[in-house]
């Protein structure tokens, strides 16, 4: 019944984003490498931040440095699709947010700093290939679907992380697989 109760709010919060982003003009227009040919909205990516808060509220802060990391990518990324931010900038604070993720699994460890250093990059490059993706309607909603449900299967039989987490963000992303396909 509760992850019944978290689809209705994520759903009703995605239907409110996209009123306030019709009435503020938060669109995408097509260009030559667009791989749509109308105007849509931007942002509907902030029902996997909501997500990340709704589990929070639900289930207690367990991750606070996650929730963080998650609240400062999505938060620039939200920033850079109202306005076009420089690269710099944008870099800088995925570059903080993942280290607030490592921080989060414990892996800032300074004996092994080229380690921490290579990961960073190999991290915030694959958040960018996935942000590249993301223009391509139903791509990365379904690919994230086919990663979480390999995850959520391995959780079962390894425990590494809160199986409600991993539900609660499948939904956020069936949820957003409403509007994206």
């Amino acid at each position: 019944m509760l992850y019944l109760l978290i689809v209705v709010l994520l759903l009703v919060a995605e239907l409110v984003y996209f009123r306030i982003a019709d009435k503020c003009n938060i669109i995408d227009k097509p260009n030559e490498r667009s791989s749509h040919s109308c105007v849509v909205l931007r942002g509907g990516g902030i029902i996997f931040l909501i997500g990340v808060w709704v589990w929070s509220a639900f289930f207690g802060f367990t991750y606070p440095w996650f929730l963080a990391a998650v609240t400062l990518a999505a938060g620039i990324s939200f920033v850079d699709d109202i306005h076009s931010l420089p690269d710099s900038v944008r870099l800088v604070v995925q570059f903080l947010a993942m280290g607030l993720m490592f921080q989060q699994l414990d892996m800032l460890h300074l004996e092994l700093w080229w380690v921490v250093i290579l990961a960073l990059i190999v991290c915030v490059g694959a958040s960018n290939v996935i942000n590249f993706m993301d223009g391509i309607n139903g791509i990365t909603a379904g690919y994230s679907l086919a990663v979480l449900i390999p995850v959520m299967l391995m959780n079962g039989k390894l425990g590494f992380m809160e199986d409600s987490f991993l539900t609660v963000v499948t939904l956020s992303v069936l949820v957003f697989c409403i509007f994206n396909f």
